[in-house]
């Protein structure tokens, strides 16, 4: 039977085919991810490593945020953009990748709240104090831990995203944070995922930093190597298990055969990061009030590090941009009474936003360093500095006195005419071998070795100053007990020094590029506060006047098109 087209049928035909191409859209939307990322910076697009990691994800990763609940603006803000990120991270992790979010906070019984705040603080979690105020004009402290734990293979990492920078804003610190979101989180991931992890070699034997000087960033590295401590023994290839080497002040000789050991170690592909004190200045002396001498430090390192392309000088760097050292002010005969004063020999360095080692970093501490520089015309060798001093430097040859009693002597800011003098140096490419044509049949304990004359494309960093990587160590009756490296108990500040080490140790350490994440700006586009408090009335009434007027002529345009088409 034959049925007459009318309008009523074609009307809920085309309203089923309406549906049916919605279901279909819908459905097909389900199975594709289509986001259209439009900021300027493209802060919504993950990077093409990080796409590839989470796509090859073996086992599963799960991620605890403890960021959640009733929070401040800022910190409302920072959970926004992680989420974001993490559901970003789930798409290309798909069913390997999972996140939640939890409100410590939430816990109806006190007992187990204040249970889980104390173990997420065991766990390494950092916790900040929030100032809230109530609606009777009141006020009270929060602790809110913005930071995440991830599990993967039975481990555990802890994440502190809020980057807590005493130079920065509120504001500043939360979009620093932010920006670092994709490389903390891509680098606790990489880490809960190996099942091997790499080997870091600190060398001892030449009077290096011993393990309670470098104690604590020790600690820190040994989530991502694992972390010995050898003696080269003048044995060539026995540092090539180890994927970095920390060579950590030393204050002897060292000696030829183990200088090639090094050597031959670089040649063939080997990381070092270099600690080298250019002046020998005794610390003990200075804290009893005697006059210490500061001379040059012979730790015959010279030829092998301006082979490579860099010269630790053997002066002394003064800087009025630098720390604190404790002064004995009581008079003679009273109890001492130590007071912090500024201590020009103790340098605050300033270290440049413009590299992933050392982008958004406080300033890092050190004691009596040396100016770098960079020589030769090796055009193989790219070579950047990391750490500068301030604008108001200068330099003091040794042998030099030096004595607390300076102190008084108050510094004129017009002698201090240098700018900027670099101290730690970065260079990248393929270096020569300080040994080529030099007789060699004596090292290797005499037995023979393929000889490298020319690195691979390779990596190092040189410091003029062990202190940055030294923390402190306290003797007790019970044993040593050491202090956070970058932390200044005089002043109660962390500086950046332990970020600053695992930072190098990890582009040293990074063929993949990850650590360029690192290099990632989001713009902090913030609003005008004295403009919001003054026009804040005008834009609020503009607001609700414009889109309304734009309805009205709109709904006019309309009825008059209406009315003209009905009045034919």
């Amino acid at each position: 039977m034959y049925l007459k087209s009318s309008p009523r049928n074609r009307s809920l035909l085309e309203l089923a085919m309406g549906i049916v191409t919605i279901i279909l859209v819908i459905y097909i939307a389900s199975f594709a991810h289509l986001r259209f990322d439009l900021t300027s910076e493209k802060r919504y697009t993950l990077d093409k490593n990080t796409k590839e990691i989470l796509s090859n994800l073996d086992d599963i990763v799960h991620v605890r945020v403890y960021l959640d609940g009733d929070l401040p603006l800022g910190f409302r803000y920072m959970r926004r953009e992680l989420m974001e990120l993490l559901g970003e991270f789930e798409v290309y992790g798909q069913r390997f990748f999972q996140f939640e979010f939890i409100d410590p906070a939430a816990l109806p019984n006190k007992t187990e709240r204040e249970a889980l705040l104390r173990d997420l603080y065991d766990k390494g979690l950092e916790p900040t104090n929030v100032q809230e105020r109530d609606d009777k004009g009141g006020s009270s402290q929060r602790v809110i831990f913005p930071g995440a734990v991830i599990s993967c293979k039975g481990k555990e990492l802890v994440v502190n995203l809020l980057k807590n920078n005493p130079a920065h804003s509120g504001d500043e610190n939360i979009n620093i944070s932010i920006q670092g979101f994709e490389y903390v989180l891509l680098n606790a991931i990489l880490k809960a995922q190996a099942d091997k992890l790499p080997k870091l070699a600190f060398v001892h034997g030449h009077g290096q930093l011993n393990e309670f000087d470098t104690g604590d960033i020790a600690q820190e590295l040994v989530d991502q190597f694992e972390v010995h401590r050898v003696m080269l023994g003048g044995e060539v290839g026995g540092l090539d298990p180890y994927a970095v080497v920390i060579m950590a002040g030393p204050t002897m000789r060292v000696p030829e055969s183990d200088k090639l050991v090094l050597d031959q170690y670089i040649m063939g592909g080997g990381k070092v990061l270099w600690f080298v004190d250019g002046v020998t200045v005794s610390i003990d002396s200075l804290s009893n009030g005697a006059t210490t001498l500061a001379f040059p430090n012979d730790h015959n390192l010279e030829d092998i590090l301006f082979r490579y392309g860099a010269r630790v000088n053997p002066t002394l760097i003064q800087d009025m941009q630098c720390a604190v050292i404790p002064v004995n002010v009581s008079l003679q005969g009273q109890d001492s009474k130590f007071a912090p004063t500024p201590w020009v020999y103790y340098p605050l360095l300033n270290s440049p936003s413009s590299h992933p080692i050392t982008r958004n970093l406080n300033l890092i501490t050190s004691k009596f360093v040396s100016p770098v520089d960079t020589v030769g015309m090796n055009y193989e060798v790219n070579k950047q500095y990391l750490l500068k001093t301030s604008p108001y430097t200068r330099t003091v040859n040794v042998p030099a006195f030096i004595n607390l009693a300076q102190i008084e002597e108050s510094p004129l800011e017009r002698e201090f005419t240098q700018s900027n003098v670099p101290v730690a140096v970065l260079l990248e490419g393929m270096f020569p071998s300080v040994f080529t044509n030099r007789p060699l049949a004596s090292y290797n304990n005499g037995k023979s070795f393929r000889f490298r004359e020319k690195s691979v494309p390779t990596r190092m960093i040189i410091v003029s100053d062990a202190d940055i990587i030294r923390n402190e160590v306290s003797r007790r009756g019970d044993g040593a007990y050491i202090t956070p490296l970058g932390f200044d108990r005089y002043t109660s500040q962390t500086f950046g020094n332990k970020e600053l080490v695992v930072n190098m140790v990890n582009y040293l350490n990074d063929d993949s590029g990850l650590m360029n994440l690192r290099s990632r700006e989001f713009k902090l586009r913030l609003l005008d506060k004295h403009k919001v408090l003054e026009q804040s009335t005008k834009w609020q009434i503009l607001n609700l006047l414009i889109p309304s007027l734009i309805l009205i002529v709109l709904v006019a345009i309309w009825l008059l098109i209406r009315r003209n088409r009905y009045a034919k």
